[in-house]
């Protein structure tokens, strides 16, 4: 435009600029108000779409104003087009960043609520947000006239290069990928390697993978390292488990009275002790005549791997309580060592023995 500025102009802008201001206070006071709501529902993903709009609908309407502001005043071609590439470039990065936390929010929103798919992995959340970012970008460097054939040709000649230098990068992010796309591991299982360290996994990210022990330490593994070791993951097929102890009882001991007392002992363990599975039939195999005892293997369940400890804990006590109020004796091994008569034994032991024999004779 030609014209000279006037003072109606600015008032129209001033006007259309405090309407976006009032309008983003308004929108936002609204999503604060849903976000209440949404906090209520079961499904956690209202909330990351509340809390994303929160970001992105106040900017919007600022935005608007201010464009619509500028429509209004006398601005060359120039100045107006700046105005307005500068404002689009600005939508688009809150676009952008609010499109990256909302697609990361939903993705460890699904993530954590479905079984089978990794429950709290950061690796699936930095790649989507990290892939939204780089779209955005090209996005921008597209709005600002910038050609971006030649960049995307230049990024995959460096990318080349980044490659080769880092190839155990690489092959932890792939091997975190294939850990968690063959379901083989999820965090939340309890895993034990065969080099000795087991635990909780609590987080599989694009470089290693965190463990944590019962002693609440945590073991850091590579993601390389984890996909080519054997491993023993006590949380798949199915989360519940069995427990097998060793018990034994004396010859003179009535078997079927030994089987049914264990079982009763089982049983109120199962229905008493947390972590146990109630609905396990208690389950008592008789296996060895041994040297002193008679064995069998007593079968209890278990909710988890963590809580055979208190399990097993418990299971002992009582059924050492039950036996020694129900007469069933658990013998101790005992070995009788035979001396041949005039056989030669070693002088000082002789001698020894002799000396004891003299001591215990009146």
């Amino acid at each position: 435009m030609n014209r000279e500025l006037t003072l109606d102009d600015l008032v129209m802008a001033g006007v259309a600029l405090a309407a976006g201001l009032l309008l983003a206070f308004l929108l936002r006071m609204l999503l604060r108000w849903l976000g209440k709501h949404a906090t209520r529902t079961r499904w956690s993903g209202d909330d990351v779409i509340v809390d994303a709009l929160r970001t992105l609908v106040p900017w919007a309407a600022i935005v608007g104003g201010v464009a619509a502001g500028a429509a209004l005043l006398p601005l060359t071609r120039t100045v107006g087009h700046n105005v307005n590439q500068a404002l689009t470039v600005l939508l688009i990065f809150v676009v952008t960043i609010t499109s990256g936390r909302l697609i990361a929010g939903l993705v460890r929103t699904v993530t954590q609520s479905r079984t089978g798919v990794a429950g709290s992995a950061t690796i699936f959340v930095n790649i989507t947000r990290v892939v939204v970012l780089a779209i955005g970008f090209l996005v921008i460097l597209q709005t600002l006239g910038i050609p971006i054939a030649p960049l995307v040709t230049a990024l995959g000649v460096g990318g080349l290069a980044v490659a080769l230098a880092l190839q155990d990068t690489l092959a932890n992010l792939f091997a975190g990928i294939h850990i968690l796309a063959s379901k083989t591991v999820q965090p939340g299982d309890y895993i034990r390697l065969s080099s000795g360290e087991e635990g909780y996994v609590t987080d599989i990210n694009w470089r290693q993978t965190t463990i944590r022990e019962l002693s609440n330490n945590l073991v850091i593994i590579p993601n390389g390292q984890l996909a080519g070791t054997n491993m023993t993951n006590f949380n798949r097929p199915e989360q519940q488990m069995t427990l097998l102890v060793q018990v034994g009882v004396g010859y003179d001991s009535d078997l079927e009275h030994v089987e049914r007392v264990t079982e009763e002992v089982v049983a109120e363990v199962m229905a008493e002790i947390t972590g146990a599975v109630p609905e396990h039939e208690p389950a008592v195999r008789f296996h060895t005549f041994g040297d002193s005892r008679i064995g069998m293997t007593v079968i209890l369940g278990v909710g988890e791997f963590s809580d055979q400890y208190r399990i097993k804990h418990e299971f002992i006590k009582r059924l050492h309580k039950r036996y020694q109020t129900e007469g069933i004796r658990i013998p101790s091994p005992r070995r009788t060592v035979m001396f041949p008569q005039g056989a030669a034994g070693i002088p000082h032991q002789r001698e020894a023995m002799t000396a004891e024999v003299s001591e215990m004779a009146p």
